[in-house]
């Protein structure tokens, strides 16, 4: 079948509609014929259903490849998925997404698609703001946001994004005690042997430094202090204000009340919240703890990112695979305010 290459499309005849469109689903029927895409184009030329011609000259498939790559930013890499997915059985058609992907054994006009497909190189950042606006573009219309990412062996991995609103069960957050305690260098140390056993048996806050004395993060400790639990006072005996020991904490980690802020939202949110430094996060995260004898595996790791943030893919990629390899699901909490929002990904297979 003749077709001509103008612009960023393929055109065909009429016949075509009836041979590539209702049959395969391929392009967009025009009044005069059928319109395909540069990566639809390629993948038939692939398969000897096209014969494509640009100002009278016959292309081969290296030459429409070079000339579409020329036309269509990242074309290599939409060609790599688009083929992958037909190749799995697929309907697929492009999108402002990329891809929009109907499920195994439907079709255009059986019923909608249910899957949007992002295509990405392992080398290319990923802003935060496109990634959240593109998962809420999706979910407003009911469909699962994929990121499809191609490795520099043209392997692809396949990741859904989704946003995420996680509850946990703990129906007191704090225990109802107050008590003094110590501002150190970088960390606060509760002294009362009562207070302390109950915030650390009851409340799952800290650990213990002796059976009388509780050691607390600077996050724990600014959640205990915002809700009356504790006063803190430095190392001779002046008592902090709020702004000041966030002022404090702030000039130890850089991104403090970035990550009090996440820290919070899941404290406030029914979550027992411990550190994730062994995972290579910032918290990890357990929806319901009975008794500090008996802690469960953890639901989630949580890493804190700002609003402005850009996703490397291969860290992305690492601290995902991670969360996987312990049966745990990967939180990303976006700064929103002086609150929160959460992006959950994960792998997936097509």
């Amino acid at each position: 079948m003749k077709t001509q290459l103008k612009g960023d499309r393929v055109l065909a005849g009429k016949e075509a509609v009836a041979e590539l469109y209702k049959t395969g689903y391929f392009g967009r029927p025009r009044d005069d014929g059928l319109e395909l895409s540069l990566v639809e184009a390629a993948y038939l030329q692939f398969r000897g259903k096209l014969d494509i011609e640009l100002e009278g000259r016959l292309l081969d498939f290296r030459a429409f490849f070079e000339q579409a790559s020329l036309r269509q930013e990242n074309f290599e890499l939409k060609y790599i998925v688009y083929k992958d997915l037909k190749e799995r059985g697929y309907y697929v058609q492009p999108s402002a997404s990329d891809f929009r992907v109907y499920p195994r054994g439907s079709h255009p006009g059986k019923s909608a698609a249910r899957i949007f497909v992002h295509v990405l190189s392992e080398r290319q950042l990923l802003p935060v703001k496109l990634l959240e606006d593109s998962v809420a573009s999706a979910e407003n219309v009911h469909k699962q946001f994929i990121l499809a990412v191609v490795d520099e062996e043209s392997d692809l991995t396949f990741y859904e994004v989704k946003t995420a609103a996680p509850e946990g069960e703990m129906l007191e957050p704090s225990p109802v005690v107050k008590t003094d305690a110590t501002f150190l260098e970088d960390r606060v140390i509760a002294w009362d042997p009562q207070a302390s056993g109950a915030l650390y048996t009851r409340g799952f806050y800290g650990k213990m430094l002796d059976p009388e004395r509780l050691q607390l993060s600077l996050v724990e400790s600014l959640y205990l202090f915002s809700r009356g639990v504790i006063v803190v006072r430095d190392r001779k005996g002046k008592v902090f204000s709020f702004e000041e020991f966030v002022e404090k904490a702030s000039e130890i980690e850089g991104s403090f009340l970035r990550k009090y802020s996440a820290y919070k939202a899941l404290r406030d949110s029914g979550h027992v919240v411990k550190t994730g430094f062994k995972f290579g996060t910032h918290f990890r995260v357990y929806r319901k703890v009975e008794t500090i004898e008996k802690i469960p595996h953890s639901e989630y790791l949580v890493n804190v990112i700002p609003a402005d943030y850009e996703f490397r893919l291969p860290v992305m990629s690492g601290a995902v695979r991670l969360a996987n390899s312990v049966r745990k699901r990967m939180l990303f909490a976006v700064e929103k305010g002086e609150g929160v929002e959460y992006l959950d990904i994960g792998r997936v297979k097509m």
